[in-house]
């Protein structure tokens, strides 16, 4: 049991419990009243003469009508109960039937919903030591007092004093037993219920926040996209248009490639903006919430490289190593993860004219390498979106990224994303 747990105290009642405490309480203290009545009809005083009328009528209340408030005063309505219980037996007040429930549920309560575990226990416990120490007063004055023929028709092995004590004694013990036992399962029900209630309200905010995670993570997917499919070919247009104005007056020709060049980047990044948004729609109306294949993969690295070479630079593709079946998932990473590099030569490489784009089939893993003989104009630690998003793709899968300035000068990008390793093939 944790630290938590033990000093857990359990609430007051409600306002529906307090009522219905009020009303149970007047219908115990009638009901006694209605047994004292018959009592005294009767005349079965079975713990002696009694006192006058009404005492008796004041015992019989004081003893039962303090239930009215057992839920919101349990400690104190036990001592007073069991007082007044003890005080009627002494004065031999003729109704001991609802008295002795009364006192029952008294203890019940103060078990069930005592908030000071400690005092309840101890509390508990005194009374009903008390009760025994009570008991034996009683047996200690009345043995005296027995007619010599009141066991005559006694025909056991068991002395009978000696039967009528243990009798006692033993229907004391399960009847005080059975109200401490009670009262602790009910507290513990009570327990166990506010546990239950606890974890289901950090179940439903730890579904509020994954569900909370979960739409930062297609918004940031989402504008990943974006960047990169807006991103580079934008770029590339830019530099084409910077290329046909220049040439516009001098070589017609060469501004007419340029402005076709132009035209066919600006259908590809429409035709790309509408395969992305097609691929949200498909996901939002697919049930099971399988996300399409995105077309875009290391194959087509390749088309990139010749956007690049088409916008001016010497751009060169190689690829090494023995080519194997990528998952979706990293040769699409891989694929942006040239994408943004070459476009971030477009963008941010001063002099740029050379571009080299290297993909290497290693034995673990693949490689992307893009380098450059530019002068970079933004630091390697730039917290650009695209850089992001380098880094984000490349995490997503395990992988490592370098980005920075060469040695020899010019601009590097490589990312190296791990392959999984084919079971029939050894480590």
């Amino acid at each position: 049991m944790t630290t938590e747990t033990e000093d857990w105290r359990r609430p007051g009642p409600t306002p529906e419990q307090r009522r219905f405490d009020v009303y149970a309480g007047l219908a115990a203290t009638v009901l006694a009243l209605f047994s004292l009545t018959l009592a005294r009809s009767t005349g079965a005083f079975l713990l002696g003469p009694p006192p006058s009328g009404p005492e008796q009528v004041f015992w019989t209340v004081a003893v039962t009508l303090p239930l009215i408030w057992r839920r919101r005063f349990p400690a104190t309505v036990t001592l007073v109960i069991s007082a007044a219980f003890i005080a009627a037996q002494a004065r031999s007040a003729p109704e001991t039937q609802l008295s002795g429930w009364a006192l029952f549920a008294a203890i019940y309560t103060l078990g069930a919903w005592g908030r000071d575990r400690r005092l309840s226990k101890r509390l508990r416990m005194g009374v009903i030591a008390t009760m025994f120490v009570w008991l034996g007063v009683y047996y200690a004055t009345t043995i005296g007092s027995i007619p010599p023929d009141a066991f005559a028709r006694a025909v056991g092995p068991v002395p009978p004093v000696l039967a009528a004590i243990v009798s006692g004694v033993l229907v004391n013990g399960l009847y005080f037993g059975f109200a401490y036992f009670f009262g602790e399962t009910a507290w513990l029900a009570a327990r166990r219920q506010h546990e239950l209630a606890d974890q289901a309200e950090q179940l439903r905010r730890s579904q509020a926040e994954v569900r909370e995670h979960a739409v930062v993570g297609e918004r940031v997917r989402i504008a990943r996209e974006l960047h990169d499919v807006v991103a580079h070919h934008v770029s590339v247009m830019g530099v084409q248009a910077s290329a046909a104005r220049r040439v516009l007056d001098k070589d017609p020709v060469k501004a007419r490639t340029a402005l076709g060049a132009i035209e066919e980047t600006a259908r590809t990044a429409v035709d790309e903006l509408r395969r992305m948004l097609g691929v949200l729609r498909a996901r939002d109306a697919r049930p099971d919430g399988v996300e399409p294949a995105d077309p875009a993969g290391i194959d087509q690295v390749a088309a990139v490289v010749d956007r690049a070479r088409e916008a001016g630079l010497r751009a060169t593709l190689g690829v090494y190593g023995d080519r194997v079946p990528l998952p979706d998932s990293v040769s699409q990473a891989a694929y942006r993860v040239a994408q943004e590099a070459v476009t971030n030569t477009l963008k941010h490489a001063t002099g740029a004219t050379v571009l080299d784009v290297r993909i290497r089939y290693l034995a673990h893993e693949v490689e992307v390498d893009v380098t450059d003989d530019g002068r970079a104009t933004r630091p390697a630690n730039a917290d650009g979106l695209g850089l992001i998003g380098m880094r984000e793709r490349v995490a997503t899968h395990g992988g490592a990224l370098e980005v920075g300035p060469r040695p020899g000068g010019g601009w590097r990008a490589r990312a190296r994303f791990p392959l999984p390793v084919p079971a029939e093939r050894p480590a």
